[in-house]
């Protein structure tokens, strides 16, 4: 594979790993935990790995030999820092035994059924290195849930003498990988399943999940392109700029990025549900911010718009909610319609408050919401044109207020989409450290004969050898919650704290960036320069943990 010159440099990077990762490990076992919500149930489905304790690993006093074979999952949509989970997993397995070996299922959990897989060894482990992506293997989002899933999979595990599975994902990939762990202790098959908390959408984390990888070099990576289009704003004069940033439900992406970047406006979905706001009291919002602006002769702005909005504003929140449970139990019913027929259909089924809701969507907005849902039951969330559908209302708002004699400028959209362009990105020093860190956790995990855990690492603002690492019971995290029309256990997310020091940092602010120009251009931090500026966390995580 031919390399650029950035990715000669970058393979050279050795990440740096916290003390009690560095020689031989002892486990520090804490109280039993106890899930965040709904405990009865929680417990009653998961028995076997219900109630386990926090784990953190110290420096021990001799490192021991272990045989054990490891096959590894990537599922779910791309995150950099993939690559150095499994590049740790490999080294920490080596170090075990130089005769163990890694497979990796190719195409996310679909190859552990499928029984599509591949060694991987030290010659594919390299070239990967300090990379982003996750096409060292591929990832897809197959679910892991039925019986018949969990069998054929452990034909290839024991054909291959693999004694843990390590799924690499999300809230709902690892709540699969929570379900497999029960399943497979409660058969007593002897496979342990062991997870890695990865999401760019920050949503994965609460008391033992400081930060989910991927976020940090994602946040970055878009508050680069954000600064260049400030820039390009404030040297213009003459457009208005709305960017949708990727972050599926909650909005840590664009919070973090209006830190990073101090746009014009930024919305917070959570606070728009929160205040119960519509859609046209979103939009007056903006337009009376443009109309401040132009009455200063700044005929241009920047405005982010996390992905998940639509979904918060209460009126449409709960359409959906209902659609869901519609397109659940009709769904193969609805899909053989006619367009035409089907927006009768739906309105036909919905109650009335939602009917009138779904019909005073625009066209393009009422169809996108009515599409196949994901495989975990969600609206697909980026096919909608959420930033398109507001300034559209911006403009027709504005050119009513100017036809009333309230508005005298003049308003240009152009509009963006960052999603793709951070989740591959080459992982930043923290996600590389960070990753490589997690991957030789859930190799210890594994060693210490653990199955329901989730790899994790804490204290991540302070140096790298302060850090601490170990594992936290999945089930602790879990609760339950309506999917496809039924009460599904499921690791709860992450939303943005209104209450939060982030949130009320940016709060703080916003009014002085709405009315005059307080661009940052943060130019590329990625990785590239003096420590000082690259290896800094992101401000959300300095921010929670300031002392």
């Amino acid at each position: 594979m031919k390399k650029s010159l950035l990715q000669n440099e970058r393979a050279t990077y050795q990440p740096k790993l916290p003390k009690g990762l560095q020689g031989a490990v002892k486990v520090q076992e804490g109280a039993p935990t106890q899930s965040v919500g709904d405990q009865e149930e929680i417990k009653k489905l998961f028995p076997n790995t219900y109630g386990m304790p926090l784990v953190e690993f110290v420096p021990g006093e001799e490192e021991k030999s272990q045989r054990l074979n490891v096959g590894i999952i990537l599922s779910g949509g791309q995150a950099p820092g993939g690559h150095n989970v499994i590049s740790g997993i490999f080294d920490a397995v080596k170090k075990l035994n130089p005769e163990n070996k890694l497979y990796g299922f190719l195409m996310g959990p679909g190859g552990l059924v499928d029984h599509n897989y591949k060694e991987l060894t030290a010659d594919i482990i390299d070239e990967y290195r300090n990379t982003g992506g996750f096409d060292m293997i591929g990832s897809g989002r197959t679910k892991l849930e039925k019986i018949d899933q969990f069998e054929k999979g452990l034909e290839v595990i024991r054909e291959l003498d693999i004694k843990a599975i390590v799924i690499i994902g999300g809230d709902d990939s690892n709540t699969n990988a929570c379900v497999l762990a029960e399943y497979y202790a409660a058969k007593n098959y002897g496979v342990q399943v062991i997870g890695a908390p990865k999401t760019i959408d920050g949503d994965l984390k609460n008391d033992q999940i400081e930060t989910s990888f991927g976020f940090d070099t994602a946040t970055k990576t878009y508050s680069e392109l954000i600064g260049n289009i400030e820039r390009d704003a404030n040297s213009a004069r003459k457009y208005w700029h709305f960017i949708k940033l990727m972050g599926r439900s909650a909005s840590h992406i664009a919070l973090e990025c209006a830190l990073q970047t101090q746009p014009n406006i930024c919305l917070v979905s959570e606070e728009i549900e929160q205040k119960d706001m519509t859609l046209n009291e979103i939009v007056e919002g903006i337009a009376a911010s443009v109309a401040e602006r132009a009455a200063d002769g700044n005929n241009f702005g920047v405005v982010l718009i996390p992905e998940g909005l639509i979904e918060f504003i209460p009126s449409i929140g709960r359409l959906i909610d209902e659609l869901n449970d519609l397109l659940a139990a009709h769904g193969e019913e609805y899909k053989n319609l006619e367009p035409d027929e089907q927006k009768k259909y739906i309105v036909a089924h919905l109650s009335a408050e939602n009917a009138a809701t779904f019909e005073t969507l625009p066209a393009a907005v009422a169809r996108q919401l009515s599409l196949d849902r994901d495989p975990h039951g969600n609206v697909q969330v980026s096919l909608i044109e959420t930033e398109k559908l507001i300034s559209d209302m911006v403009g027709a708002k504005l050119a009513q207020w100017k036809e009333e004699g309230k508005y005298v400028g003049k308003f240009a959209a152009l509009h963006h989409f960052f999603g793709y362009e951070g989740r591959c990105a080459a992982p930043s020093n923290f996600d590389a450290d960070y990753c490589y860190a997690l991957g030789v956790s859930a190799v210890q995990l594994v060693a210490n004969g653990k199955t329901g855990y989730m790899a994790i690492v804490k204290n991540t603002t302070a140096p790298t050898d302060e850090w601490k690492a170990g594992g936290v019971p999945i089930t602790m995290m879990m609760n339950m919650e309506r999917r496809n029309g039924e009460m599904k256990p499921v690791i709860r997310k992450a939303l943005v704290e209104l209450e939060g020091k982030p949130f009320k940092t940016f709060a703080a602010m916003r009014d002085e960036w709405a009315k005059n120009t307080c661009y940052i251009y943060p130019g590329p931090i990625q990785y590239w320069g003096p420590a000082s500026v690259c290896d800094c966390t992101t401000r959300t995580l300095a921010l929670e943990q300031e002392k």
